[in-house]
């Protein structure tokens, strides 16, 4: 006889029979929902790695519900620790329902929760700049790096030009780094001739960064320089010309990246194809697919590491190859 899990099990005892003849779908809800409660009390009693955490609620599908489980239960969480700790998991889970606590976390006291705060602001691609703004002058340098992050990804052209001030004055190469892709995923076009400064600078992690903002501006100095990359011989340095184009659109990307896919290198062939899938070519994951399954050896490797970043479901997949006639 099968043995129902403890959270199912609890659920039976305290549910009214009306709600046990319920259908299959409402059961396996319920379960999850068990399921849940119990991983966030784990995470509560300081008994579950962080990482775990997330990875386990979001498989579970259940992230608003979670979210809002802490959320209620912040308030209690006193120990430093242990609220960095549920600070961090509210900022995996990506759920809307914790922005107004993770807001007012981003003021708290301690360096690790108010990173971990604006973290999950820049993965909600939060609108609550003025919350972040002052941040940029944080004295932890995790903070300032993740501040950076979520006001590009909050895309407010406002920001712009506070970033690249804070850019000038930061002394942290990989913050600056930060600040400059930053200005460019605001969208701000108007601080395109001040990032062009940047590409003379001497260091190389700088130029890049300012040539990636200026392409996220889609200013044509930046697609120079891009270009001026992808057409190098060392292999490395065509990747990185690759990478300026990541999350651009299909149209803008597709001059410099088309030619790409009959390139020899058939790694830097199978990024392109990523690339303008994510950027709205839609027949590019028929492309990957397609190429993947007349590859053989390394090749096919290639091909199924951009796939797999793209998260590839096998019935997606089938459905492709059943298209072009390579399975019934």
């Amino acid at each position: 006889m099968r043995t129902l899990p403890a959270c199912l099990l609890l659920v039976c005892v305290l549910t009214p029979p009306a709600l046990l003849a319920a259908p299959p779908s409402v059961q396996k809800r319920m379960e999850r929902r068990g399921e849940t409660r119990a991983l966030v009390e784990t995470v509560l009693s300081g008994n579950l790695a962080v990482p775990t955490a997330i990875s386990r609620l979001r498989i579970l599908r259940e992230e608003d519900y979670a979210a809002g489980l802490l959320v209620d239960a912040v308030p209690g969480v006193l120990e430093p620790r242990r609220l960095r700790d549920v600070t961090a998991v509210l900022a995996g889970l990506e759920s809307r329902a914790a922005e107004p606590t993770l807001v007012q976390l981003a003021g708290h006291e301690d360096g690790a929760v108010r990173m971990y705060a604006v973290q999950g602001l820049g993965k909600l691609h939060s609108r609550r700049t003025e919350v972040m703004l002052p941040l940029l002058e944080d004295k932890s340098l995790g903070v300032r790096r993740e501040v950076a992050r979520a006001l590009g990804a909050s895309h407010e052209p406002k920001v712009g030009k506070a970033l690249l001030a804070a850019a000038r004055l930061e002394t942290d190469p990989q913050t600056r780094v930060e600040l400059l892709q930053a200005v460019g995923a605001s969208g701000d076009k108007k601080q395109a001739a001040a990032l062009e400064g940047f590409l003379e600078d001497s260091s190389e992690s700088t130029r890049f960064a300012a040539a990636r903002g200026l392409c996220l501006l889609g200013a044509p100095k930046g697609f120079a320089f891009a270009r001026k990359l992808l057409a190098s011989e060392d292999r490395l340095v065509r990747r990185q010309g690759l990478a300026l184009y990541e999350g651009l659109s299909a149209k803008q990307a597709a001059p410099a990246l088309r030619p790409l896919l009959e390139d020899k290198d058939r790694s830097l062939a199978a990024g392109a194809a990523r690339v303008l899938y994510q950027g709205g070519d839609k027949t590019m994951l028929s492309w990957l697919v397609l190429a993947s399954w007349n590859a053989r050896g390394e090749e096919k490797l290639t091909y199924e590491k951009e796939l797999e970043t793209l998260r590839l479901a096998d019935d997606e997949r089938k459905a492709i190859l059943r298209k072009a006639g390579m399975v019934k």
